[in-house]
């Protein structure tokens, strides 16, 4: 709880976008710690959406360079996977940027996308109302139920 309270809405926004890249971790349990912590639900959400929606696009423009060698050195995605994911880019195309919040699936989605050349402006309004939506529920959860969990 330290961290989070040293680094507050900076490290939640740091943090939220290195979820959302290279780092596998998830970023809701970030969101909680700093609710927890006594963050501002709103300023909470402003920083996690917006880190998490630019690490997406983050992974997006890595897949519109086309690289192999990135996609495979930094996001640990094989070929194979992304030649898998094409038939899912192919029937629900920029649809799937909603989807990009998905605990492992997601990364790859946003670099699929991209690396698929589907319509940025799109994915990135798509991925920001998906990523948006998922804090948006997990900072509901927490005023819902907070006070009525054990662990809390």
């Amino acid at each position: 709880m330290e961290f989070l309270q040293e680094w507050g809405y900076t490290g939640l926004f740091i943090g939220s976008f290195m979820a959302s890249t290279v780092v596998p971790f998830s970023a809701d349990f970030l969101i909680i710690g700093l609710l927890l912590a006594g963050g501002n639900p709103f300023l909470c959400f402003i920083s996690a959406t917006a880190g998490n929606w630019l690490g997406g696009i983050t992974s997006f423009g890595i897949g519109w360079l086309g690289k192999w060698e990135w996609i495979e050195r930094f996001f640990k995605v094989k070929r194979e996977t992304l030649a898998r994911q094409k038939e899912r880019i192919d029937k629900y195309g920029a649809l799937l940027a909603f989807m990009s919040w998905l605990p492992f699936v997601g990364d790859i989605f946003a670099i699929g996308l991209g690396f698929y050349k589907l319509p940025p402006i799109k994915c990135s309004i798509y991925m920001l109302i998906g990523k948006g939506a998922r804090f948006l529920l997990w900072i509901g959860l927490f005023l819902l139920l907070g006070d009525k969990l054990p662990w809390l």
